[in-house]
């Protein structure tokens, strides 16, 4: 009778416990796969890193370079490059001019070729001056605009060098003092030639078909179009254009001046660019130089 009484006593915790595991397992597992889930979802949603920073390509020349070399091996280049299975919009080309052109004289040497920038620096007989590259699509109103820009700026950079030529230190220092003066009397030059339009323009970053690359080089003052097709993207490509007084090799302009105010003059390096009246006349010297391209309208 005691064994019949028993029977009715509960289970005990140990036959209780797997039975209950079985639910808590699963959902446990179903949490996890969730979780899991979740992640590689945001995973998916992460932009995929740009494997292209750091990678700049290079176009035109570099100090020491042979100009005659460079003109032949673009030629070559140019010449050979294939004509595409489908219609786009072409190649990327680097074309130099043989003299530095005005806003208007530019539009009518490109005509209608697809433009994406241009190269300028104010031509200054003996003086290094900055290269700026202006952003452009619509000829000449952008390049206008764009030089309108760098005039302000130059502007401002007048101003600066004008105070600190005024302050201490440079005001006891008569060698500091005078690179500063030099400095205000260039920059204000190159705001005058910019704000009117001047001759200053030597190459442009275009795009366009072979045929179309081959038919701008046969233009008037068209030097070099050096065709370009590895480049992609133009905010990872460096344009080195030769300057067109640059006849043999690749040489920066000399600062004839800053170097020795009493040496007497061994040449311009460059020729004279048109400037609004009353311009400074006395000549100056302002920092050279060239930065990869963006999409902002000078660099």
């Amino acid at each position: 009778m005691d064994r019949l009484t028993n029977t009715d006593a509960p289970p005990s915790p140990s036959r209780r416990w797997p039975g209950r595991s079985g639910p808590l397992t699963w959902i446990a597992l179903i949490c996890a796969l969730a979780v899991l889930a979740a992640a590689l979802w945001d995973r998916r949603r992460e932009p995929v890193s740009d494997r292209t920073v750091g990678e700049v390509t290079r176009v035109g020349v570099v100090d020491g370079d042979s100009i005659p070399d460079y003109q032949r091996a673009a030629a070559a280049g140019l010449a050979a490059l294939p004509t595409p299975a489908t219609p786009g919009p072409g190649d990327y080309a680097l074309v130099s001019f043989a003299a530095y052109l005005t806003p208007g004289r530019l539009a009518d040497t490109l005509g209608a070729t697809p433009v994406a920038a241009v190269v300028a620096r104010v031509p200054l007989p003996g003086r290094q001056t900055e290269i700026v590259r202006i952003a452009a699509m619509r000829l000449p109103d952008d390049v206008l605009g764009g030089m309108a820009e760098v005039a302000a700026r130059k502007d401002r950079e007048a101003a600066d060098y004008r105070a600190r030529a005024a302050a201490p230190p440079a005001a006891a220092d008569a060698e500091l003092r005078r690179v500063y003066d030099t400095g205000a009397s260039v920059s204000a030059r190159e705001a005058a030639a910019y704000r009117a339009g001047c001759a200053c323009v030597y190459a442009a970053v275009v795009r366009g078909t072979p045929e179309a690359l081959r038919a701008l080089a046969t233009r008037p003052d068209v030097r070099v179009v050096d065709a370009a097709p590895q480049v992609r993207r133009l905010d990872r490509t460096v344009f080195t254009p030769p300057l067109p007084e640059q006849r043999d090799v690749v040489r920066p302009p000399a600062d004839l001046e800053l170097a020795d105010p009493s040496a007497p003059g061994l040449g311009d390096s460059s020729e004279a660019a048109p400037t609004a009246p009353g311009s400074a006349p006395s000549p100056g010297r302002s920092v050279t130089g060239a930065a990869p391209p963006n999409p902002a309208p000078t660099s």
